[in-house]
């Protein structure tokens, strides 16, 4: 009868109820004992934190500000910006013994003896001898040297303050070694007064002149000082010449 009760269906479900209550408790053993580890482990955790913070009394550093050093030996600031790059335009001499026959005029016309016409003109003319030698009016250096189909020949020379002065109606005989990129000098000849600018055959025979500055086109006689000027309405020397 014993067997009979242990084989049957009830005596199964109770011992599976006991098999799954153990499993149950075990499993809540386990949770637990893991609980309190994680807890003991948090604990001691923050003891050793607020200890470490408890010792640590030292004050923050302070990093004190970097002086930058100055004199000869400190870094370059912009008063330190080097001046010796010349900005002032040059004075000028006149390029050629003459008289002024013809004034720079951008904004009232004159009239072309050449041309028949009435038009502008930028730069001014000096009437003087065929073959007068022309100077550059200050130190520079060759710019460009070339034939203008209207102008004849040319020579631009570029100087300090942005300034660029043109030479034109020249010979096309000019100044030995004469070459672009050269340093030039003021007063140094650069070429003689000829007849062929084409544009300006019919009038006497002149150095045609002109001035830029900053890439602008400026009236010549406005930077020529005033014993200069004076020089260029009362050139007796060029009378006397023209006279012969």
């Amino acid at each position: 009868m014993w067997k009979k009760l242990k084989e049957s269906e009830f005596f199964r479900k109770m011992k599976q109820v006991r098999v799954n209550r153990a499993v149950y408790l075990s499993s809540i053993v386990i949770l637990l004992s893991l609980a309190v580890v994680l807890t003991v482990t948090a604990v001691s955790n923050r003891a050793k934190r607020n200890e470490g913070d408890a010792n640590n009394t030292t004050a923050p550093s302070v990093t004190e500000p970097i002086t930058p050093p100055t004199g000869n030996g400190g870094a370059q600031t912009p008063n330190d910006t080097p001046t010796d790059t010349p900005t002032t335009l040059p004075e000028l001499t006149l390029p050629t013994s003459g008289k002024l026959c013809k004034n720079h005029s951008v904004d009232v016309q004159v009239f072309s003896e050449t041309m028949q016409d009435w038009r502008v003109h930028l730069g001014i003319d000096i009437a003087t001898a065929l073959d007068a030698p022309v100077c550059a009016v200050a130190d520079g250096s060759v710019e460009r040297i070339w034939e203008d189909p209207m102008m004849g020949w040319c020579v631009a020379l570029t100087h300090v303050g942005d300034c660029v002065t043109v030479y034109k109606n020249l010979s096309k005989d000019l100044a030995e070694g004469l070459c672009q990129g050269m340093s030039v000098k003021q007063g140094q000849l650069l070429g003689y007064v000829g007849d062929t600018a084409i544009l300006e055959l019919a009038d006497e025979p002149h150095l045609h002149m002109e001035m830029t500055v900053g890439g602008l086109q400026v009236d010549p006689l406005e930077y020529f000082s005033e014993s200069v000027l004076a020089a260029l309405s009362q050139d007796s020397a060029y009378e006397n010449e023209s006279g012969k």
